[in-house]
């Protein structure tokens, strides 16, 4: 029933996913919880948005721990699993944020003691709700600025998501690329002229900001 993606970015990062994801791109713009009411209908669109919409945040986790890729890789797997069996049971699916991150959490501190009990490479992770002891290395936790800097950029990334093709175009060229491109191909790309693109930039920015806000 699962099935894996193609590894995601220079990090590699799995993927688990349910089958037919062709219309998973129409469920991104859908709130948490109607993607977690979705996924309890049997929707594997859904299942695949929710997916993809918390796949970077969950994987930043672990890696911000001090976990290699692999365990990163397992922890990912183990959060998905684990929400499946417990998808009924969540009381407030429109926090399914705080609980995928929660659960991120206390996966990665499960794996960090059972690797310290079999004697592994020391690795660090944040101390606290779990019953083991472990000592934190101050640059290697996520620590809660990090993680609401990870959630702002989720928040964003959702917005722009959510704007018209022509605006998410354009956003993506000019923030979302390395470095962004001259307006002579911007505009190649949009189908428009050079002297048009500082005012749609400014228009498209406004759209933005509404759909943050909201």
């Amino acid at each position: 029933m699962w099935t894996s993606h193609a590894r995601q970015n220079e990090k590699e990062q799995p993927i688990l996913s349910l089958q037919n994801k062709n219309s998973s791109s129409n469920r991104m713009t859908l709130s948490d919880e109607n993607l977690v009411l979705a996924c309890r209908k049997g929707d594997e669109s859904a299942w695949e948005a929710l997916v993809n919409r918390y796949q970077r945040l969950i994987y930043t986790i672990p890696r911000r721990a001090g976990l290699d890729e692999d365990q990163a890789a397992e922890v990912f797997q183990d959060v998905f699993a684990t929400l499946l069996k417990k998808l009924d049971e969540i009381e407030q699916p429109e926090r399914i944020q705080a609980w995928i991150v929660t659960t991120a959490r206390r996966l990665t501190w499960r794996l960090i003691s059972r690797e310290k009990s079999r004697g592994g490479t020391a690795i660090y992770a944040d101390g606290g709700e779990e019953d083991t002891a472990l000592e934190v290395a101050d640059d290697a936790p996520l620590q809660d600025e990090v993680l609401l800097q990870l959630e702002e950029q989720e928040r964003v990334r959702r917005a722009v998501y959510a704007m018209d093709e022509r605006c998410r175009k354009l956003i993506q060229m000019l923030f979302y690329q390395p470095v962004s491109p001259a307006y002579a191909e911007i505009a190649a790309a949009l189908g428009t002229t050079e002297g048009s693109i500082g005012p749609t930039r400014a228009r498209c920015l406004q759209k933005l900001l509404r759909l943050l806000e909201n």
